[in-house]
């Protein structure tokens, strides 16, 4: 016998949200970039926002069980500043730290904001930005507790080719170039969620989609949300409610056209994917509505007629349905990881190279060496805050709401993750985002890659093999919910 129901998949639990402005002023230390030439920012291209959600299940009035998820317009903090931002709405709010998720959006137009560098120019600013940005965060988080309400979450699947695998081999100088790579293939899926209100009326819309937000780069002085403003501003300016962004795991994809300093370009970018979400968003029945089967039609040809109808008590229980979990997956480190005695060794030789070559006026070679040394000072920010344990803790925070699984994580997990749990799950929305609390782990590539001059490898912190194992135990964890 075929389908006769095809099921729209919901969500029915306890939603608030509510936002801010935290755009850093102009003029502060803005540097992101190794090959950057200007330190400062010389104005601000768009406002960057932090979007707070309050959720829970539906009916409870326990805050116990409820998690507050912020999504931030920044690239992403250390973990010095990450703790400080947390522990500061934590005693702002009283709630425990443990149930909040800030979950950056990785802007690489936000500026680097590290207390350490208040020493360079416009570093000055950094301080009484981030003073102020935790009192930003309490205010908004609380707002969207206040105006918590039922709501029905409606999930659309559609894809998005903005974004595209980055891991390219430049056969000419024989080395790999993080870049648009034409021969490379990815999961462009994007998730659209449509939040309505008892009254049918969208409150909000949330945005799950992997791509780097690193349109602009070395050239851009402007402080910017990239993409991710200009795909706002689409989706905002039709549904008149808030969208919010979860960069889900894109760590070998970024966007085909990116790395300049023209504006102009990060807002198509943005268009391409806000558009794929309002096309998404269209594709959506009256919440609550699954898509029956309504039988044959006599006309000149036998019609197979469908239509929607309101879910039956059984799909609203499992809509219902609610699990949290935040436990944290042990990986190994990668072996032979230098010691910070070796790694401040060659920080130092570098900071003589950039004094030589800023002496001898050569634009060239200071550009190279300035960037190695931004390499080199991040290298040390890594290392300096690892756990002193013998495997890795990744923090990873598990959701089943209704039809749905989320999933959040800290670091940069190649793309393959997020295309192996969408598989496995296929007949559910799986909603993943990383930079989830910073991104102390670095880069999580897939095992094959490791074997490759890739700059995600150089740099990462974890062995080979990190990103399937972490990729077992969640898929785990979440078959317990629904098998």
């Amino acid at each position: 016998m075929g389908t006769t129901t095809v099921p729209t998949p919901t969500t029915r639990c306890g939603f608030g949200i509510a936002r801010c402005n935290v755009t850093p002023p102009v003029g502060i230390y803005h540097r992101m970039w190794g090959a950057a030439l200007e330190d400062q920012a010389s104005g601000v291209h768009r406002p960057l926002t932090a979007t707070a959600m309050a959720i829970q299940p539906e009916g409870t009035t326990n805050p116990a069980e409820r998690q507050i998820i912020i999504a931030l317009d920044h690239v992403l903090f250390r973990p010095f500043e990450m703790q400080e931002v947390l522990d500061q709405i934590s005693r702002l709010t009283g709630i425990p730290e443990e149930q909040i998720v800030i979950a950056f959006s990785h802007t690489h137009g936000g500026g680097h904001l590290v207390r350490d560098r208040k020493h360079l120019p416009g570093g000055e600013l950094i301080g009484p930005y981030l003073d102020e940005l935790p009192n930003k965060l309490a205010m908004a988080s609380l707002t969207a507790i206040a105006s918590l309400q039922p709501v029905v979450m409606t999930y659309a699947i559609t894809t998005c080719n903005m974004g595209h695998q980055r891991d390219y081999y430049d056969e000419q100088n024989g080395l790999y170039a993080c870049g648009f790579n034409p021969e490379g293939e990815c999961d462009n899926s994007l998730i659209a969620i449509r939040v309505t209100d008892r009254c049918d009326h969208t409150i909000a819309t949330i945005v799950n989609y992997g791509c780097h937000p690193t349109t602009l780069a070395y050239e851009n002085t402007l402080i910017s949300p990239d993409y991710i403003g200009a795909m706002r501003e689409v989706i905002e300016l039709t549904t008149n409610a808030p969208c919010a962004f979860l960069l889900s795991p894109c760590g070998d994809v970024g966007p085909r056209d990116g790395y300049t300093g023209d504006v102009r370009v990060a807002d198509r970018n943005g268009r391409q994917v806000g558009y794929a979400v309002l096309s998404a968003l269209e594709s959506l029945p009256k919440p609550g509505e699954d898509h029956h089967y309504a039988g044959p039609v006599i006309s000149g040809a036998t019609l197979g007629s469908w239509k929607f109808r309101p879910q039956d008590p059984d799909r609203v229980a499992e809509s219902r349905k609610y699990a949290y979990s935040h436990k944290p997956i042990e990986v190994d480190y990668l072996p032979g990881l230098p010691t910070m005695a070796e790694a401040e060794r060659q920080f130092a030789d570098l900071l003589d190279r950039e004094r030589d070559a800023l002496a001898a006026g050569d634009q060239a070679v200071l550009r190279d060496v300035r960037a190695l040394c931004e390499r080199s000072r991040r290298q040390l920010d890594r290392l300096r805050y690892l756990p002193q344990q013998d495997r890795y803790p990744l923090s990873v925070w598990l959701w089943r709401l209704g039809d749905a699984l989320w999933v959040a994580l800290e670091g940069e997990p190649y793309n393959a993750l997020q295309a192996g749990l969408r598989k496995r799950f296929a007949s559910r929305p799986v909603v993943i985002t990383v930079m989830v609390n910073g991104a102390r782990n670095c880069y999580m590539p897939t095992r094959e890659a490791y074997g490759k001059a890739l700059y995600q490898v150089e740099v990462a912190l974890l062995a080979p093999g990190c990103l399937e194992e972490a990729a077992e135990v969640i898929e785990k964890r979440l078959s317990e919910w629904i098998d």
